[in-house]
């Protein structure tokens, strides 16, 4: 089923993220972590697609198990890297195959170890493109794209990235998932220049939580994010006095008030990236009143 009909329908939810394990060895657990996880009732899961499409084959199969078997929609991410027009049309038409309506279309981060990597010189040379692509050809499939209320980390300013965001809508993005943050008020306002430049597509504002400070870290390093620092210090402080332990207690209260705070303030829903891990999940989403 198309996603953007059900978020028309039932408003506010919880969504999910998973990433595919690139080792089948790991797939009976990973399966285990998503029937862990439908207690919450996701509206959807995405399913992310590894830099130059290298776990492609992964994302589609476990996209197509989650939903044959498992119960939950997915949405299969999608990346103009390394894309060309005949591997597009593929992927698309076995999402089709496997009754799959569901995109996110991303850039993409380049192919690991590629650090000259040039976007130009590609078919697909951004995510507006890809959209582009999937509203011609599978006017069907429902189309998403990425929103980053903290500017890209490759961006220049938060306006090019509104102004991307807005050109993404129009070219055919029917709603909208955003990175990971922290400070709900970049959300909002996020949101709010949007629609005033008549993007009013439902923007899903992304949520992780803290389960330690190492893969805090490590993540907000990858993905440009930051922490605020009273939040920092606290995390920090809990680490010194009581390890990661105290760090998890404290990671999880804040996500709780966090994601109950957009969902108060008119967020559409909830995205929890998952971490292919279910006990945080479960902890958040049986605290929100939904």
């Amino acid at each position: 089923m198309r996603v953007c009909d059900l978020i028309e329908k039932k408003s506010p939810f919880i969504s999910l993220e998973f990433f595919p394990p690139k080792e089948k060895d790991a797939w009976p657990s990973f399966f285990e972590v998503v029937d862990e996880l439908k207690e919450l009732d996701p509206l959807f899961a995405s399913v992310t697609y590894g830099a130059g499409g290298g776990t492609q084959d992964n994302t589609l199969e476990i996209a197509t198990r989650m939903k044959r078997d498992h119960g939950i929609e997915p949405i299969t991410h999608l990346t103009s890297v390394g894309a060309s027009a005949d591997k597009l049309d593929e992927f698309l038409q076995s999402l089709c195959d496997s009754d799959i309506q569901n995109v996110l279309a991303l850039r993409g981060d380049p192919p690991q170890g590629q650090d000259d990597f040039d976007f130009n010189a590609q078919e697909f040379k951004h995510a507006t493109d890809v959209i582009e692509f999937i509203r011609k050809r599978y006017p069907d499939m429902c189309v998403g794209g990425a929103a980053y209320p903290e500017p890209h980390p490759e961006s220049p300013s938060i306006q090019s990235d509104l102004d991307m965001v807005n050109l993404k809508v129009q070219k055919g993005a029917e709603f909208l998932v955003t990175q990971l943050f922290f400070d709900n008020r970049l959300y909002f306002d996020y949101v709010d220049r949007l629609r005033a430049m008549g993007s009013n597509v439902p923007a899903i504002p992304g949520v992780l939580p803290i389960m330690s400070l190492r893969s805090a870290k490590f993540i907000l390093g990858l993905c440009g994010a930051a922490i605020p620092g009273k939040f920092l210090s606290a995390l920090e402080k809990a680490h010194a006095e009581g390890g990661d332990d105290a760090v998890y207690e404290l990671g999880i209260g804040y996500a709780v008030r966090q994601a109950q705070e957009l969902i108060d303030g008119g967020a559409p829903g909830v995205h929890l990236y998952t971490l292919n891990r279910a006990k945080a999940c479960l902890e958040i989403g049986r605290k929100l009143k939904i």
